[in-house]
């Protein structure tokens, strides 16, 4: 199940909304994707887990996603204890990940929040050759956190971007209809009255804007991001 970058987060559907076209972009560049939900989402008011689970393989497929798989913890009850941190350890040294995408540190839905922490902490743990669980240890090199739709967050670390792949992170959010088919509003995305898919344009058109592209997605890191060549920086200045 090795993969080069992962989506760690908390429900089906939540890796479309927050990362799927920089999922997706990873996929062009020849990178192999995967996804790891936490939880079925059994507690969703629309829909059902199976026909979530129907749904999120069809999203996965949209954005080219090579593994994707389901660590069935409780949908609203995660909490960061030693037995859920173990449970995603064994996933974490499953996919092997070079690279870990995770929510941001606060959300509206507690899950979110939760999930935050328990996988940065799972991160660490996975990678002690004496951790009591399953699998060879390892450690993903790097952990960054989205900042898509959130109002509380620092200036992004970095902004990826999605301009080619914004229509297929569309696609994919759009197979969600048990959750999103009229819906006006979806997990951070608070409502304005716009169709969901056009406040996640509108959204995307202004994280792109900061790096002078048409459409982007948000990404922090707690380390300083090195430079090697100052000559080749993008997004002017003036």
């Amino acid at each position: 199940m090795n993969v080069d970058i992962l989506a760690a987060v908390a429900h089906p559907d939540d890796a479309e909304l927050l990362m799927g076209g920089t999922l997706a972009r990873a996929v062009d560049q020849g990178h192999r994707a995967g996804i790891l939900d936490l939880t079925r989402g059994e507690l969703g008011t629309r829909g059902t887990p199976e026909l979530r689970a129907t749904e999120a393989a069809a999203a996965a497929a949209v954005l080219g996603v090579a593994e994707r798989a389901n660590a069935g913890l409780p949908d609203g009850h995660l909490a960061n204890t030693d037995a859920m941190r173990r449970v995603v350890v064994e996933w974490i040294r499953r996919f092997r990940p070079r690279v870990l995408l995770l929510p941001w540190r606060v959300g509206r839905h507690p899950d979110h929040r939760i999930a935050a922490e328990l996988i940065r902490d799972a991160s660490f743990l996975a990678g002690l050759r004496n951790y009591p669980a399953d699998g060879e240890p390892f450690k993903p090199f790097k952990l960054c956190h989205a900042l898509a739709f959130r109002e509380d967050s620092p200036k992004p670390s970095f902004i990826v971007d999605i301009s080619a792949q914004f229509e297929r992170k569309l696609a994919a959010v759009a197979c969600y209809a048990s959750q999103f088919e009229g819906a006006t509003q979806a997990g951070e995305l608070h409502p304005t009255g716009e169709p969901l898919l056009d406040l996640i344009r509108t959204q995307s058109a202004h994280y792109g804007s900061r790096i002078r592209r048409a459409q982007g997605e948000p990404f922090w890191t707690d380390e300083t991001l090195e430079v090697t060549d100052l000559v080749a920086l993008e997004v002017g200045s003036l």
